[in-house]
């Protein structure tokens, strides 16, 4: 019996020994942000037709984004930087009332037909003159223009380090203000990160005819939950 009782005071006295370990740590979260200038955009792009018919409407979009294909080839753009989104056709309903039955009623009036293409432009500078140059030859569709880095991963990295660097000194701050010593890391968890696009700097084309587009910066974070262990 009492050697039950003495073997049940260590484990609770071990317990409470884990118990005042845990306790005694500084737990921080840092974050490190870098940004870049972008060198890739992407726009989607393509054409829209209307006509009486489903095949007229095809018709004149598949010519129209012909001419489209054909000019961005001619800029420069591999045929693997287009790729295409959406390809549609669908009747075209107006809503009438019928005179006799005062009852509304749904009449086709025609078919619309659209094509669209995600395409990469790698050479930013030409970017303006390209939306102008597709927009002549046809183009009547434009959307969700978006700029980024071809290769994100230094950044990253670099972002990771900063979120890193960003613990470490909150912790120690933390430690110098407890009077304490900031002992050794127990663990490092990272929460990821992202892209974003940010206005911190602009870059207009200049050249005469072509799209104003503003380029701006990228930015990448990245965040961090970091334990360190309290010094004896």
């Amino acid at each position: 019996m009492r050697t039950l009782v003495f073997l049940i005071a260590v484990l609770m006295a071990a317990t409470a020994g884990m118990a005042q370990a845990d306790e005694r740590r500084i737990s921080v979260t840092g974050t490190g942000t870098v940004a870049a200038a972008p060198d890739v955009a992407t726009v989607t792009m393509g054409v829209s037709h209307q006509a009486d018919t489903a095949q007229e409407a095809m018709d004149q979009t598949s010519q129209a984004m012909a001419v489209v294909l054909e000019r961005l080839s001619g800029l420069g753009i591999d045929k693997s930087d287009i790729q295409t989104q959406n390809l549609s056709l669908h009747p075209i309903w107006n809503t009438i009332v019928n005179r006799e039955t005062q009852q509304q009623e749904r009449e086709l009036t025609g078919f619309a037909a659209s094509n669209l293409v995600l395409v990469r432009v790698r050479d930013l500078g030409s970017l303006g003159q390209t939306l102008s140059a597709v927009v002549a030859d046809g183009s009547n569709e434009l959307r969700g223009l978006n700029f980024s880095v071809s290769d994100p991963e230094p950044l990253l990295a670099q972002a990771r380090a900063e979120a890193v660097k960003d613990a470490m000194e909150k912790a120690r701050q933390l430690a110098e203000a407890a009077g304490v010593e900031l002992g050794e890391v127990v663990s490092i968890n990272e929460h990821g990160g992202n892209g974003r696009p940010i206005m911190a700097r602009a870059e207009f084309a200049a050249d005469a005819g072509s799209v104003p587009v503003a380029a701006g910066e990228v930015s990448y974070n990245n965040s961090v939950a970091m334990v360190f262990a309290i010094g004896e």
